[in-house]
């Protein structure tokens, strides 16, 4: 387990190092010079990744940070891992649009653009593929009992992940929470103490699916 500690932080030190070369060099050759076509580097393993899980699930994000070979592109690329059942808790991206497309399993999606519109749910089949405008909340939920897993795009390196009940109840006001939700008499710490932490970006869905699928 130490062992495994230090190499995740050796590894990543010495990327933060190349993404610094990458991002001082002037020209495509000179990026070529300090990532040479024959480096390993240019290929990413999704499965080798820390937090890579089916339980409940996982976002496993290559990006600049984890994949230097997309310093300066402007992109991210996440695989989403959704075990039975399970779901990404409602979330936006402040500096990216996102584009999420379904390899296998039923996923349902959830989004809404701002007040005042309305929301827009999809059902994502093999083949099928969504949009997340930039700041826009969505969720999304394996509907079935088998493992589902989509391809999400961003148009960024730095997209950025904001959940919404994580901070609404761990770093806003208690106060202003009670007057958000209309009501003086809520123990917010009551509330709050349920909500998962983000973890690995996926966590159970809804008690009808766990029931279904007897979770």
């Amino acid at each position: 387990m130490l062992l495994a500690a230090t190499l995740l932080v050796t590894t990543a030190l010495a990327f933060d190092d190349l993404n610094i070369q990458l991002k001082l060099a002037t020209t495509t050759h000179e990026r070529f010079d300090i990532l040479s076509p024959s480096s390993p580097l240019w290929r990413f393993d999704f499965h080798a990744q820390p937090g890579y899980t089916f339980s409940p699930g996982s976002v496993v994000n290559a990006n600049a940070k984890s994949f230097p070979a997309l310093e300066g592109v402007g992109m991210t690329l996440a695989q989403l891992n959704l075990g039975p059942c399970a779901m990404l808790p409602p979330h936006l991206h402040p500096r990216a649009d996102n584009v999420v497309v379904a390899v296998t399993g039923n996923t349902t999606t959830w989004m809404v653009n701002e007040n005042g519109v309305g929301t827009v749910v999809t059902e994502l089949t093999p083949g099928m593929m969504t949009v997340f405008p930039r700041g826009s909340v969505h969720t999304m939920q394996n509907n079935g009992c088998d493992d589902a897993q989509l391809i999400s795009a961003l148009n960024s390196q730095d997209t950025g992940t904001l959940n919404i009940m994580n901070v609404a109840f761990n770093q806003l006001p208690a106060e202003m929470m009670k007057a958000a939700l209309g009501d003086a008499s809520l123990h917010i710490d009551d509330l709050k103490k349920d909500i998962p932490e983000v973890g690995t970006g996926s966590v159970l869905g809804s008690y009808e699916c766990r029931a279904r699928c007897g979770l």
